[in-house]
């Protein structure tokens, strides 16, 4: 399926956008079928939910970038020690996928020059952060879980949260603030996606070893609800207005939820194809939903093209 030109020759990665036959055995497959539970549930933390809807406090935003620092930056280190393991060898991408040099970036831009010195690791963060160096010192494969979860999500719905933050904490047109979530050297998220898909079903794994890798991915995913909730509560104690880039939610839709577009976006992304009308006829009854319709349209494309990935 791959043409992949070598980005450390300063080449542009070229990726042949061409669809795979996939088995249920394949671990792609395996992956997106055994994580579909705990992703949802992911996407259900109060955390997550106010972000898609725009309402941002701009002191959880920046806590939730020194912690996404912390888990790239250990995950990456990771990467690094075994980048020439064979079981993580061929899906070893630094210059299109890692990010801790991009939040890096972003951190100085909230916090200034000395940044390193105003931030820390928070306790939920630093047992995944932990659980990385376990696994990349003692079961290399098991990274692969980890690199999984975290660089598929963000190439899946990064743009579309970028669009919201942005809007939401009036942040500069030119990105900054925001580069965690601009990939620049790649061109087409579904063709990486699908050459990333197609190097793990490549991988010479027992399905013993599959299994574990979609055990370690459904851990990964609970590490990330952790840090959600740890987010959720410090939230409680700031006295910060809400920046709301979103729409209400049930307020102006007299208690019916089936109005509201949120669960219309939930309903389509679901399989009901019926939702998918009565989302964009919820949105553009409102002005702020005219304005917002094509980020939430892209944010539904995003969540489809996780479980398609």
């Amino acid at each position: 399926m791959e043409t992949l030109a070598s980005a450390s020759n300063g080449e542009k990665p070229l990726y042949e956008d061409k669809e795979d036959i996939l088995s249920p055995e394949d671990l792609s497959e395996m992956l997106a079928e055994g994580t579909k539970e705990v992703h949802e549930k992911a996407e259900n933390t109060q955390f997550v939910k106010d972000f898609l809807r725009g309402r941002i406090r701009k002191e959880l935003f920046k806590r939730g970038a020194v912690a996404l620092y912390y888990t790239y930056a250990a995950m990456e280190e990771e990467i690094e020690r075994n980048k020439d393991h064979p079981h993580f060898a061929p899906l070893y991408f630094p210059a299109e996928l890692h990010r801790h040099e991009a939040l890096a970036r972003d951190l100085e831009y909230f916090h200034g020059p000395d940044w390193q010195s105003r931030v820390s690791c928070s306790v939920a963060t630093q047992r995944y952060v932990d659980r990385i160096h376990q696994v990349g010192q003692e079961n290399p494969v098991l990274l692969v879980a980890h690199a999984y979860t975290r660089y598929m999500g963000d190439l899946s719905g990064g743009q579309v949260l970028k669009k919201v933050a942005q809007r939401a904490l009036k942040l500069p047109p030119t990105g900054e603030g925001l580069e965690f979530y601009q990939f620049d050297a790649i061109h087409s998220a579904k063709a990486f996606k699908q050459l990333y898909r197609s190097r793990m079903n490549e991988l010479e794994l027992d399905m013993e070893m599959k299994k574990a890798l979609v055990e370690e991915s459904v851990r990964a995913f609970q590490f990330n609800i952790e840090v959600f909730a740890e987010l959720e509560e410090i939230g409680k104690s700031i006295q910060e207005d809400v920046l709301d880039a979103g729409v209400s939610v049930h307020g102006e839709m007299g208690g019916d939820i089936s109005k509201c577009p949120y669960h219309a976006a939930k309903m389509a992304a679901s399989g009901g194809t019926a939702y998918v009308s009565q989302l964009a006829v919820a949105l553009l009854r409102h002005p702020t939903g005219q304005v917002l319709f094509a980020t939430w349209f892209a944010a539904l494309a995003g969540l489809a093209a996780w479980y398609l990935m």
